[in-house]
């Protein structure tokens, strides 16, 4: 059957789709109903501090597959061209991906749900099994989906379609004498949240729920229209479509972790829940990731993934762990952690964090600061300060996360944080000249949150890289509160609908 060995393990790395750190109940949050996220907290452990490389879902997504940051893969927005048809392109060609290790060392590997990163009829990167989405986001009925290069429309409810078919492979896999690694990737969270959306049985739970988890503020300035949002009872609706999403999508986790259990895999099994990134549902009056605004935004909630691991008899389990890991990080860590016979390039900025699973304390100084970048927007963080810096114009952005955890006073113009300032802007920008491919560098053209559609640097050959059909919502822009913007905006308000973005971006 699948690996019995518990030092080289099958692996399960189940992915949700624009879920916050704080959407969980074993996070914190009392409202949210996620029994086996729960569980695998309680079994394993959990990091409070775990941050995708961009806060979006394709660059993020290649980030966790490749090592590599956006500025060395050149994926720096969601793949909005390229997907399907006779313009496909993979864009991950030619960069070797922590599958393709798994596959070559004796894993047999496969993939359920979200891809999103370029031709997706084809089954690329390792992967033998191929069930996955045509685009990267859809209405949960009626989603197009892949089963064997061919497109067809899925009437059924698409997140437990995804866990269907993820069930068909375990057990294919539990016969097999290979070990396996199975990618769940859910769309899940994502929108629509609206209630024809998902089942009503669940929807039905979060009835009475006042939803007081999640800060209500006013719309964001800067909010653009990547994403629902709304005030007062559009709010609440909203929420429950999000929280119902993820309540179904822990249902289907529940089913997984029985069948390991009933295939007696469970102990020689290690499981992986994580999001591409993070989400605001009305936090810091944001609604969206980090193109849920113009320019976009690094808050810790847009740039703050869940991450749970665990495997019994090898990760502590009920820990906690608060050190500053990356999406970077990923992959030198469980090529490490499986026993793979693989040498990381020093050209990769992660490193692994393997031994932090077994309860050891870090090396001094090993995991002290994380970056991430979405096209000319990057950040620094230390668990004291962040640092976020704009090019070319700004605004920039410096908080003291001690003081100030909810990032609400911006100290950049502050006289008694010049020195810190300075510092964080000499950290980031030394490490970014480190690592960026210059060919590849994100802040060489604009990028507006609304899709990559070729590829960037001289590769795209000067074809225009991103579009730029921005719009935003606010109708109250000050002069005080908005930077000069290098492409032309239209305002409307926020009642008004979109008509400019296809629904479903990132």
């Amino acid at each position: 059957m699948a690996s019995t060995n518990p030092h080289k393990p099958n692996v399960i790395f189940i992915l949700s789709d624009d879920q916050g750190a704080w959407a969980m109940g074993c996070a914190g949050n009392w409202e949210i109903l996620t029994p086996n996220l729960d569980r695998i907290a309680s079994e394993g452990m959990r990091f409070t501090n775990f941050f995708c490389a961009s806060p979006v879902c394709s660059p993020a997504r290649a980030s966790l597959l490749t090592g590599r940051i956006p500025s060395q893969h050149g994926i720096h927005d969601w793949i909005r061209a390229g997907n399907r048809g006779p313009e496909s392109i993979e864009y991950l060609s030619g960069q070797l991906t922590y599958t393709e290790v798994l596959a070559e060392q004796g894993y047999v590997c496969g993939l359920s749900g979200k891809w999103h990163l370029g031709n997706s009829p084809k089954s690329q990167k390792g992967f033998t099994d191929w069930f996955v989405h045509l685009l990267g986001g859809s209405d949960y009925y009626g989603a197009p989906m892949l089963r064997n290069g061919q497109e067809y429309e899925e009437p059924a409810y698409v997140t437990d379609v995804i866990t269907d078919e993820a069930l068909q492979m375990l057990d294919r896999y539990a016969q097999d004498g290979r070990p396996f690694y199975l990618g769940v990737h859910y769309t899940a969270p994502h929108s629509p949240w609206n209630r024809e959306q998902h089942p009503e049985e669940i929807w039905a739970l979060y009835e009475d729920c006042p939803f007081e988890s999640v800060p209500e503020e006013p719309i964001h300035p800067w909010q653009a229209n990547t994403a629902p949002f709304g005030e007062g009872e559009r709010r609440k609706e909203l929420l429950r479509g999000y929280f119902t999403a993820i309540t179904a999508m822990d249902r289907g986790i529940g089913r997984i972790l029985e069948k390991l259990d009933r295939l007696g895999l469970r102990e020689n099994t290690l499981l992986i829940f994580t999001s591409d990134n993070g989400m605001n549902m009305g936090h810091h009056g944001i609604w969206g990731k980090g193109n849920g605004t113009f320019p976009q935004n690094m808050f810790d909630t847009s740039v703050k993934v869940p991450f749970l691991i665990s495997q019994p008899g090898r990760i502590t389990q009920g820990a906690v762990c608060d050190e500053l890991v990356s999406a970077y990080d990923f992959m030198p860590t469980l090529l490490d952690y499986v026993g793979a016979d693989y040498r990381h390039s020093p050209d990769l900025p992660g490193r692994s964090f393997a031994a932090l699973l077994n309860g050891k304390p870090a090396e001094e100084g090993r995991f002290v600061v994380v970056h991430d970048e979405y096209g000319p927007v990057r950040m620094v963080r230390t668990k004291e300060w962040k640092y976020v810096h704009r090019y070319p114009y700004g605004p920039h952005e410096l908080y003291n996360l001690v003081a100030d955890p909810d990032e609400r006073v911006n100290r950049i113009s502050d006289p008694a944080c010049e020195s810190i300032r300075a510092e964080l802007k000499s950290r980031l920008e030394n490490w970014f000249v480190r690592y960026a491919d210059p060919a590849l560098d994100g802040t060489h053209e604009p990028v507006t949150g609304k899709g990559q559609l070729t590829w960037a640097g001289p590769r795209g050959k000067g074809a225009k890289a991103y579009a730029d059909d921005l719009e935003l919502v606010s109708p109250h822009r000050s002069e005080s509160s908005v930077p000069p913007l290098p492409i032309p905006l239209v305002s409307r308000t926020a009642s008004s609908p979109s008509t400019s973005l296809p629904p479903y971006g990132g």
